[in-house]
């Protein structure tokens, strides 16, 4: 038989199905990166996963605003970028212009995926910042500390 869809006035679509007597609800799209644990609805719970999907929101600003100068030092260079520059600096300058917006779109998205992508970008930019001095400045690197351990801050209260 086929399941057929009621909507209640709190506008949530439930299903039944007919003979088994079974309701299914639909996953909350808005749970905060939660993989195989259903929902919770509690206030202080809520609040956090809230404040994790607005920080990876704004994340994911910056980090397009961060693709999009890698980007134009390619696109819009005031002199010949590659011809003046070592292959290692022009294969990061090609690198982060791609992989800093693939990490902004899975954070916007707030998947886990898009928390993991940044994560290894953002720690790859330390590194490269170690082994290419001046591609990133200091000031740039401290940043990307800070804004890790605030991403494992809030995560770690949105799963609690």
């Amino acid at each position: 038989m086929q399941a057929i869809m009621v909507y209640r006035a709190d506008w949530c679509p439930m299903k039944f199905s007919r003979g088994l007597g079974k309701m299914s609800v639909p996953p909350d799209s808005g749970a905060a990166i939660r993989l195989g644990e259903p929902a919770r609805i509690v206030g202080e719970e809520n609040r956090a996963g809230l404040l994790l999907v607005v920080f990876m929101r704004l994340l994911a600003g910056l980090w397009v605003i961060q693709g999009l100068l890698q980007w134009s030092a390619i696109l819009l260079p005031s002199e010949p970028l590659f011809d003046n520059v070592s292959a290692l600096r022009g294969g990061a300058v090609i690198f982060f212009a791609i992989y800093d917006l693939v990490a902004a779109v899975g954070l916007w998205l707030a998947a886990p995926w898009g928390g993991i992508i940044w994560l290894l970008g953002a720690i790859t930019q330390i590194f490269v910042a170690l082994w290419l001095p001046g591609f990133f400045s200091l000031l740039w690197i401290g940043a990307n500390v800070i804004l890790i351990v605030i991403y494992f801050g809030l995560t770690w209260q949105a799963g609690r």
